[in-house]
């Protein structure tokens, strides 16, 4: 199912586990989360297997995955048309798709003007969404 190019994708049944839970998700997520949802369900995978499925999956570009506040990496499961940027929300977690054709010609631009190959980049961007920056009260944060 899940081809790779890097790393090696070997089918069993935690790992089939782990990408089970991660589509169910409503956005990014974290390994500790997937692992306690797993746990919920009745489902015994270890939490080293989670990191190291969601790890494989990232390698092989079937996961995208961003940093939260504290540096933890959150995954979703990538959209059949590529990978995408996020804008994240440093305090709710909320995460848009940006446009980012420039990134990716800029990106293009310098793995051929500097004759590197299988060049791969993350840009993070984060931020606070408009609900969290109004305030529980209704008024701007500052």
């Amino acid at each position: 199912m899940y081809g790779t190019t890097r790393g090696e994708w070997r089918s069993t049944r935690q790992r089939a586990a782990v990408l089970a839970a991660l589509t169910t998700c409503d956005g990014f997520t974290s390994a500790q989360t997937l692992h306690t949802a797993l746990a919920a369900d009745g489902i015994e995978v270890g939490l080293t297997t989670v990191y190291r499925t969601l790890h494989l999956l990232g390698t092989a570009g079937q996961v995208d995955m961003v940093r939260d506040g504290d540096g933890e990496r959150l995954y979703r499961p990538r959209p059949a048309d590529g990978h995408r940027h996020y804008l994240l929300c440093r305090q709710c977690g909320l995460s848009l798709a940006v446009d980012s054709e420039e990134v990716e010609r800029w990106a293009a631009e310098v793995t051929r003007s500097t004759g590197f190959h299988a060049v791969d980049h993350t840009l993070e961007l984060t931020g606070v969404c408009d609900d969290c920056h109004d305030g529980p009260q209704g008024h701007r944060a500052t």
